[in-house]
């Protein structure tokens, strides 16, 4: 598996030979350092670390000073290469042209209705009916509780999303950017995880 970390800078667009559109997303990943190397059940689990934030508190001191590394995000790959010990991984590691996935934390849209939220239909609205944006019954007589995962009305966005199989149109190595075909869950300046299955 091949992950690298980097922040959303936003959408726009470029054009290809033949003149057509292609929507993009601008994807800055500056290089991500390899903190950590250990074999578990015989399969190599790899820990990534990414940005730079002001103070660590004393777990992450204990990890990263010896590193000099003040790590904003960290996050852990199964990995079969060979990697070493303060290793930076950079946007180079993917190619142009290959598919990968993304993940981020979705925009979050505050608390939503089930018509919003879900797409449940909206009831008549004539005939004196107040049953127009109401989520209807929400359980029978048994097992006399609400099941789990009853769609309801809630916090709507804000969780982790994963698009798959987006295609890396461009690759700027000297810019840290990489430009990923489409849309890409998550607001500007927003942290993005881009990964694929594949070894390199």
């Amino acid at each position: 598996m091949r992950a690298i970390l980097g922040k959303k800078l936003g959408m726009t667009r470029i054009f290809d030979e033949a003149g057509r559109e292609i929507p993009i997303t601008l994807i800055e990943a500056k290089p991500n350092t390899i903190v950590r190397v250990r074999t578990d059940a015989e399969v190599k689990r790899v820990q990534i670390a990414a940005g730079q934030k002001k103070r660590l508190n004393k777990a992450e001191r204990g990890q990263f000073e010896r590193l000099k590394l003040k790590p904003e995000k960290v996050f852990e790959i199964a990995s079969s290469a060979d990697h070493q010990l303060g290793e930076q991984i950079k946007v180079d590691w993917f190619r142009e042209g290959e598919k990968i996935n993304v993940s981020a934390v979705s925009k979050g849209k505050g608390f939503a209705g089930t018509v919003k939220r879900h797409g449940f239909k909206l009831g008549p609205k004539t005939h004196g009916s107040n049953n127009y944006r109401q989520p209807g019954s929400i359980g029978s007589m048994f097992p006399q509780r609400v099941v789990k995962g009853r769609r309801m009305a809630g916090h709507l966005g804000s969780q982790m999303v994963t698009v798959k199989n987006l295609k890396i149109v461009k690759i700027e190595p000297e810019k840290s950017l990489i430009m990923v075909g489409g849309a890409v869950p998550g607001s500007r300046n927003s942290w993005v995880k881009l990964w694929s299955n594949h070894e390199a």
